[in-house]
């Protein structure tokens, strides 16, 4: 991925995310070394990036890190696109973090994820700090295709504590 195409994705993911949630340009860019992290993308007619899902493919399961649409098109189903397309390419189930139901937007966020087939899991769940001094962000977990047990999603956040997040381990 060339300099351009991540600099328009990075400026999609700080416009839609908090700063709680987003690494910073250069702790970004350097996961697309990683071999399980990869971003796929949709361009408009003129070869801009104007949505992205950002995600990690391991052995038992995938997580999407991010998904961002440019604020001047979202709801023209862009988003629903990319998450096809990530559901579409594997089998495993597939995790992702959402802020807890508590408002207009987080609800909307969640049942755009439940019409896709996600499930919203009932247990406690923290996001480890993307940048230095940041506190933990309590979250929730959404599955797919079925809901998971805390028991059956802890295996799967050790992965992502130790792989997505750097701890050693804090499970």
């Amino acid at each position: 991925m060339n300099e351009h195409d991540f600099s328009e994705i990075y400026a999609i993911m700080e416009a839609s995310f908090p700063e709680s949630e987003c690494r910073s340009f250069e702790s970004q860019k350097a996961l697309l070394k990683h071999p399980g992290y990869r971003i796929i993308t949709e361009k408009n007619e003129q070869g801009n990036t104007v949505a992205f899902l950002a995600g990690w493919e391991f052995t038992h399961f995938r997580f999407v890190e991010h998904i961002a649409v440019d604020s001047g098109i979202r709801g023209s189903g862009l988003g629903k696109k990319l998450m096809i397309r990530f559901i579409s390419e594997s089998d495993k189930p597939i995790v992702l973090e959402v802020e807890p139901p508590v408002d207009e937007w987080s609800r909307r966020r969640i049942g755009f994820y439940e019409r896709l087939g996600f499930h919203l899991n009932h247990f406690e769940y923290v996001q480890p700090p993307l940048r230095e001094g940041q506190a933990d962000l309590r979250l929730q977990i959404m599955s797919y295709p079925g809901a998971l047990a805390e028991q059956a999603f802890a295996p799967f956040k050790q992965i992502l504590y130790t792989e997505v997040y750097g701890l050693s381990s804090k499970a």
